[in-house]
């Protein structure tokens, strides 16, 4: 038999995998990787930053429900992973990252960019390990996979060092039964007396609540989701990273109507999400102290972590445990709730009355109305990405979504940067949807340049920058560094070959909007900087607090 190196079965490894698309920058070991995975026919999508490839990656997954992947090429760049793969973890996703690094038989002897990578990952993603043996590396590989995708989804990373990669194995000596083997996806049942327990809560309750999270996606359980709600008549509400499992304007999500939900539910079904920062960690004053909480998670060490007790702790799959739920519980139980649904509707009507659509016009254009024109503008389908401060905020609350997996944000981890590169990697995973990002232009500084990596791969997408001059609102003109002035990123965007427009006036925005998009359609990357007011300051979450 031919012998082969570690590049060679990596790649058809991969390819094996079913991976059609990988996030990376050239060079240094992984270099014949990359080469032999054009080869295999796997498109490669080489970015500005690692960061970026990661977060591309990231996105890729997100909007797949399945795993994305990148590679490093060693030390710094490989290291340069971490940020993206630690927002990854956090976000539950399931990325592969491939890092090279320096050959295994010369460390300690302080070779160019040696430096433990395992050891420096093992932080930031749920699985770290180093290849040593290429015959056992089809095994390696599908256990990364395995790992990434299996109970709670996330990162894993394996290290590659240069000497094992170019090293010649004969090709029948390698264990190629791993090679491409399908991922098992657990999908647990519930137990029958938890799910006993919650069927009788659901039966005993009066003003219920369902806050899902993005379990669903993973377990693909927006069908089954759909399915209970309607069947039981429940209002829901959705985490940031959680929108459009089912759509936000369902005639169960009352939108407007979250926090009145919140402190009066008398009974709490938290779905497939943490109980964390993001919902108030379910605790008063946000949530009514007296309401029961359950909460269905496939990660039994979740229930033991959250602040609140958890009355009803269901260990199981979304998916499952809602086809469960769905058998079990009686279709009268909706006529039941009508009174709860009815009075969230009419607290909602006379909010939306109240708010009217207004928002300041003394100045400079609000975020809002700028929000207003892109949801008024974009498609029913289409994925949005939003990253900034205010913003990011301002989009969080006034933009829909109707479609899962379409909305893609910082999530829990608060990483500024994102928007862009999540935007790429969107369109990479979905080329015929329409991808729109709104991004901050403090965050849009931060992985600026993946505007070029938009423009050479062809990956038409619309990118609307808020300018307001600097990192966040500044009414007061009191914060340090805050300032970035009003730069022209439209000119920056044209340079590199982007169909860019500034826009200052209100009525500028939608006929901006247009003309970007007849390009984008034609095959350019869009781009409308828009000048926004400094002092628009959106609701945001605090980042400590002190116990008293």
């Amino acid at each position: 038999m031919a012998e082969v190196t570690g590049n060679e079965i990596l790649a058809r490894c991969l390819k094996a995998q079913g991976v059609k698309d990988i996030f990376y920058i050239m060079g240094g070991p992984m270099l014949d990787v990359e080469s032999e995975c054009i080869k295999e026919g796997i498109r490669l999508i080489d970015t500005r930053h690692e960061q970026g490839a990661a977060y591309m990656a990231q996105a890729y997954s997100r909007v797949t429900q399945g795993p994305g992947v990148c590679i490093g090429a060693s030390g710094p760049g490989a290291l340069n992973l971490g940020t993206g793969l630690a927002n990854a973890l956090i976000d539950c996703c399931p990325v592969v990252a491939l890092g090279g690094s320096s050959p295994i038989s010369q460390f300690g002897r302080q070779v160019f960019q040696e430096i433990d990578q395992v050891k420096a990952f093992d932080g930031w993603v749920k699985y770290a390990d180093r290849v040593h043996n290429l015959k056992r590396l089809p095994q390696q590989i599908n256990f990364a996979f395995q790992k990434a995708l299996n109970g709670k989804p996330g990162p894993v990373y394996l290290d590659f060092p240069g000497d094992v990669l170019y090293t010649k194995v004969d090709e029948a000596e390698v264990d190629w039964s791993y090679c491409g083997r399908p991922i098992v996806k657990a999908r647990p049942y519930a137990e029958p007396k938890a799910l006993n327990a919650l069927v009788d809560a659901i039966n005993t309750a009066r003003q219920p609540i369902i806050v899902s999270g993005s379990g669903v996606l993973w377990s693909h359980a927006w069908d089954e989701m759909r399915a209970f709600v309607e069947k039981v008549g429940m209002p829901f509400y959705t985490t940031p990273q959680g929108r459009g499992v089912l759509p936000d304007d369902h005639p169960y999500a009352y939108l407007t109507m979250r926090n009145d939900a919140f402190r009066e539910a008398d009974l709490i079904i938290i779905l497939g999400t943490r109980t964390n920062y993001v919902i108030g960690h379910a605790l008063p004053p946000r949530f009514g102290p007296n309401a029961k909480v359950a909460r269905i998670d496939i990660d039994p060490e979740e229930m033991g972590n959250s602040a609140r007790n958890i009355d009803i702790p269901v260990v199981g799959d979304c998916k499952s445990v809602l086809q469960q739920l769905c058998e079990a519980v009686d279709a009268k139980t909706a006529e039941r709730f009508q009174p709860w649904r009815q009075k969230l509707a009419d607290g909602e009507a006379k909010k939306r009355l109240r708010a009217g659509g207004n928002y300041p016009t003394d100045g400079d254009i609000h975020p809002l109305r700028l929000c207003e024109e892109i949801k008024n503008f974009m498609q029913r389908e289409a994925i949005l990405t939003v990253d900034g401060q205010e913003i990011l905020n301002y989009g969080r609350q006034s933009i829909p979504t109707f479609v899962p997996g379409h909305r893609l944000n910082s999530g829990p981890f608060g990483t500024m940067g994102v928007g862009l590169p999540f935007a790429v990697g969107a369109k990479a995973a979905k080329p015929s949807a329409q991808v729109i990002c709104l991004h901050g232009d403090g965050s849009f500084g931060q992985n600026a340049m993946e505007l070029d990596t938009a423009v050479r791969h062809k990956l038409p997408l619309l990118c609307i920058i808020s300018l307001n001059g600097g990192w966040t609102a500044d009414p007061e003109h009191d914060k340090p560094g805050r300032d970035l002035g009003y730069t022209r990123y439209d000119k920056m965007a044209e340079a590199l070959g982007c169909y860019a427009e500034y826009v200052e006036e209100p009525d500028g925005i939608r006929p901006a909007l247009q003309r970007a998009w007849k390009k984008v359609e034609e095959g350019m990357v869009g781009f409308v900087n828009v000048k926004t007011d400094y002092r628009a300051r959106a609701t945001t979450v605090r980042f400590s607090s002190r116990e008293t």
